[in-house]
């Protein structure tokens, strides 16, 4: 039976939806092809006025007789208006499609919608039987062209790729097509392409409105965004800018992107529309300095491809229902809220593998802030305070589920340790909530409490006959802690309360010790390459215990390495300190804890006595606290032997992590030091309240409008135009502030106690610049204030360790950390000569010289593209081009699971060796030699104990790490 939409009348895709939209409400037969041209022959505009003043009206009869009727109507003289767009907040009347097809044709962008093309090309058929990563990876290699327009490839070519393996098929286009139109770099060649990890890919869109796609790239974390729709429904779209004026920008190139986003972006036979775009902020700006933090998000709502005929999960449905099967946001209060709780969609999460549907999800009450007498204290915004904002209680059969040793999505390390806080996300029937939830042994099987601080987005009864997508999305799970680091802003505030000069310069000068020490001596050398261990899997580590000489080629160049970015990180106020740790915060569920008291849990249990509690990115006086760590018997019988947290007391007229920096339980890390010298040094102040902040200050700049106060189509034209702002007109204000924060702290600190007026001044102004930060941090959640620092706040010269062309040398201890370790000279063994370790001096069989010569060739072309991928992807890359090369070596994944003979694996770890340093002389430069010990490392390192005679001891990394610090 034939499909009554693919009606030989075309029709503009957004009339289409409407129609289609109005048909499965009011369970009415489709229209004619009579009724159908006349809509056609109205024009877009009057055609979508008419089915959306039908579409809040109840059908009588018939709905293609409802339509000439109004056709009719509208025709006469008197019908000068149109019905408006229904509002969301009226689910029974289907709202119009966002987007509405182009006026005009631009080239790279989308000429008419998929529905109302007459005829598909053939090209573009053939197209859309491949499996969708290959047909990406053409147009991906035809740059900005269009595969109609080009003719290195026929339709009949594009099938007969159809059965090819992905390596194949990848070298197939690369010849016929990539070659000739992308540079060399942007070439996707991997060996391992049928590996199950996320497959990213990405749309760059030029400021004249062109477009070329990128990828696909590999990625380990999965977003529930992608887990729901698919990895080939979404797009990550990097819109580009005009760096040289911002301002021109902001006005000529805003009506080009806003084009783009009407008409969606065709990717082949697909058609791609906005839908979300998240902030990354500092974290993200980190990873690579030279791309915006912004992410965008367009994902797939229609297809003509033979392939994608199976039934899709936003299959009819308008942009609005489709984000409505993720959560129901347009309740909140404004756009900015909207996205920025949408955007909980695009955490890395993995999913917890159970039916929610056998799940008792409970919603329970917050443990509100009391007085003395016993009343609830208010904030001025007459708003109850609360002492568990964030966090509530899993059962132990589900908490057993979970991954141990989770961070954003990955598993951190391979330990079998129970789980007792779990960060999460949850989707169910509309709702969104976001938090930690703490081990619970008392709860009965399958239940998950959740408090009302945590639900950010609650169901809206009116959408329920959507289906939605429920899930329980781990984020991360409360971990062992790694090695503690002090940061500026935490030695600023550390100095200020009292903490001598000499205590962080005696840290810094045992450091630069260490450092100086790396190429002499063993310990300083083993010191420096645990602590960094993560940056090479500890191969420097494994070659020093081996007993590899610490003036070997590589080792020697690898430790300069580690030895300079030790030094980068103490300039920077990186300093290590010991008996200090991140640990998750949670809230006492016993109920036990005094107001000035906290559970400390680590490796061994819990711990007793005074400690140091402070929060990133804390800038406050009173942000570090001196609280008591308490020993609570009760708590065993809600965790048992889990570890690793700290419990804040349920008792007072303030949450203690509130006067932390704003701190709550939704996943925050709290720095906890027990060092005696600090202890010892440190005097506490009085904990930050807000004095000046914007919460409580009208807004004229932003409108106060919620999302369900705008019609679908000014609802997408709102979220758009937030993310053009976000993405090109960003607010510097936290930075701003910060960095005027530490500009001032820094006289703050240098100012002798003579000088009371003028601390008194800079320290006026510091308070200032605290209440900005901490608004300008919230901001995005409370309704997109716009927050920006006066001028009077502003300094003119910033201290000379920030590194500012407008600076002035600083005296206080950052300055001296600084001088200190800058005034350290290193020596640079990159340019000695390369040597190789005389017991690797045996004849090598020359078959396996031959055949390792080839692959070491094949190897670098393949690194040096592996290198090229975006941040996001390149070390994944890297990391699968050695794997593979372990596996041709070892005939499985590592060394030790190998089923190879030992002689056999021997000679060709050797012959590795030679060809990799003989090659590195030839180039005159030891980081070459990275191959031999990335790859045949294990089996290098093992012939070398052989040959003094000796056995290896295993050592767990996290042993050494105690052991040295």
């Amino acid at each position: 039976m034939s499909d009554p939409w693919s009606a030989q009348v075309p029709l503009p895709v957004a009339v289409e939806r409407l129609l289609q939209n109005i048909c499965t409400t009011q369970k009415q037969a489709p229209p004619g092809a009579d009724v159908r041209q006349k809509l056609a022959s109205l024009g877009e505009e009057a055609a979508l006025g008419i089915l959306r003043e039908i579409s809040g009206s109840i059908i009588r009869k018939s709905l293609g007789g409802f339509i000439l009727y109004m056709i009719d109507k509208a025709s006469s003289p008197q019908a000068q208006r149109l019905a408006p767009v229904s509002p969301l907040r009226t689910p029974s009347s289907p709202s119009r499609l966002m987007f509405s097809p182009p006026q005009g044709n631009l080239k790279g962008s989308p000429s008419s919608s998929l529905s109302s093309e007459s005829a598909v090309s053939p090209k573009l058929a053939a197209w859309g039987e491949l499996e969708f990563r290959k047909g990406f990876l053409i147009l991906s290699y035809i740059g900005e062209n269009q595969l109609d327009d080009i003719d290195d490839i026929s339709a009949d070519e594009i099938r007969s790729l159809k059965h090819l393996g992905m390596v194949d098929f990848e070298e197939r286009v690369w010849k016929s097509l990539g070659q000739k139109y992308i540079d060399k770099e942007d070439r996707r060649m991997t060996l391992d392409w049928d590996a199950k990890k996320t497959h990213l890919y990405h749309c760059h869109v030029s400021l004249d409105g062109k477009y070329r796609f990128k990828g696909p790239y590999f990625h380990k974390t999965k977003t529930h965004l992608q887990r729901v729709l698919g990895d080939e429904n979404v797009l990550a779209v990097k819109f580009a800018e005009e760096v040289a004026n911002r301002r021109i920008f902001s006005r000529d190139y805003y009506s080009m992107y806003h084009k783009i986003a009407r008409e969606g972006i065709r990717v082949g036979s697909h058609r791609y529309w906005f839908f979300v775009f998240k902030d990354g902020g500092k974290e993200e700006k980190k990873k690579n300095p030279t791309s915006s933090a912004v992410k965008c998000y367009f994902i797939r709502m229609e297809s003509n491809s033979t392939i994608d005929q199976s039934q899709y999960i936003l299959s009819r449905k308008t942009v609005n229902e489709a984000r409505s099967v993720f959560m129901h946001a347009h309740g909140l209060s404004s756009v900015s809220s909207f996205m920025a709780r949408f955007s909980l969609i695009l955490s890395k999460t993995v999913k917890l593998e159970v039916d929610l549907a056998y799940v008792n999800i409970e919603v329970i009450e917050d443990v509100f802030c009391r007085d003395r007498d016993g009343n609830i204290v208010y904030d001025k915004d007459d708003k109850p305070r609360i002492h568990t904002d964030g966090t509530g209680f899993i059962s132990e059969d589900l908490a057993l589920l979970c991954p141990h040793n989770f961070y954003k999505g990955e598993q951190i390390r391979d330990e079998n340790v129970e789980p007792l806080l779990i960060q999460f996300r949850l989707f169910n029937n509309g709702c969104a909530v976001k938090g930690t939830v703490l081990l619970n042994k008392k709860l009965p099987p399958r239940t998950i409490q959740v408090r009302r601080s945590m639900v950010k987005v609650w169901t809206d009864p009116n959408l329920s006959t959507i289906r939605t997508a429920n899930s329980f999305e781990i984020v991360g799970t409360s971990n062992k802690p790694k090695r503690t680091f002090l940061s500026r802003y935490l030695i600023a505030l550390l100095s200020y309360g009292g903490v001598q000069n000499e205590y962080f310069i005696d840290i810094v000068n045992n450091a630069l010790r260490d450092a100086h020490g790396v190429f002499s001596d063993r310990r300083a050398a083993l010191k420096v390459s645990v602590c960094h261990g993560d940056m090479d899997d500890f191969c420097a580590t494994r070659m020093i215990l081996s007993g590899i000489p610490l003036d070997e080629s590589f080792l020697q160049h690898w430790l300069s390495v580690l030895m300079k970015e030790e030094q980068r990180s103490l300039r920077g106020g990186k300093l290590p300190v010991p008996e200090s740790y991140y640990l998750m915060g949670t809230a006492d569920p016993t109920g036990i804890l005094e107001s000035d008291e906290v559970c400390v849990i680590l490796d061994n249990g819990q711990i007793s006595g005074k400690v140091l509690v402070y929060r990133n990115p804390g800038l406050h006086f009173g942000d570090i606290h001196v609280l008591k760590a308490t020993y609570v018997k009760a708590l065993e019988s809600f965790i048992g032997n889990a570890k690793y947290a700290i419990f804040f007391s349920c008792k007072g007229p303030r949450s203690l992590a509130d006067e932390i920096a704003g701190g709550d339980f939704d996943g925050d890390m709290y720095w906890v030091s027990r060092n005696p010298e600090l202890l010892e040094s440190y005097k506490g102040s009085k904990p930050w309240t807000p004095t000046s902040s914007l919460q409580n200050v009208p807004n004229h700049n932003v409108l106060n409008k919620k999302p369900s106060d705008f019609s679908a189509e000014e609802l997408e034209e709102e979220l758009f135009e937030l993310f053009l702002t976000t993405r090109f007109q960003p607010s510097y204000a936290k930075s701003v502030a910060a960095d005027n924060w530490l500009a001032l702290m820094d006289r703050l600190l240098i100012l002798g106690e003579d000088y009371i007026e003028e601390k008194n001044h800079v320290k006026a102004k510091i308070l200032q610049l605290i209440d900005i930060y901490y608004d300008a941090l919230d901001a995005p959640k409370k309704g997109g204030q716009k927050v920006k620092v006066p001028k009077e706040l502003k300094v003119e010269l910033f201290p000379h360790y920030m590194e500012r062309d407008n600076s002035c040398t600083s005296t206080s201890i950052l300055g001296l950390i600084y001088d200190q370790v800058k005034s350290f000279q290193s020596e640079d063994p990159s340019v000695k000569e390369i040597w190789k370790l005389p017991c690797f001096d045996v004849e090598v069989p020359k078959a396996c010289l031959n055949k390792w010569t080839e692959h070491y060739k094949q190897y670098r072309q393949e690194m040096a593209n592996a290198l090229r991928n975006g941040d996001e992807a390149k070390n994944e890359a890297a990391e699968e081009v050695i794997k593979k090369y372990k596996k041709i070596l070892y005939g499985a994944a590592e060394f030790e699971e190998s089923k190879r003979g030992m002689e056999e694996i021997f000679s060709e770890a050797l012959a590795i060796y030679h060809i990799t340093y003989d090659f590195a002389n030839s180039r005159r430069s030891a980081n070459y030699c990275g191959f031999a010990w990335k790859v045949a490392g294990p089996a290098l390192l093992k012939y070398y104990a052989m040959r003094q005679g000796e056995k290896s001891i295993v050592c767990l990394p996290s042993v050494l790490r105690e052991i040295l610090n």
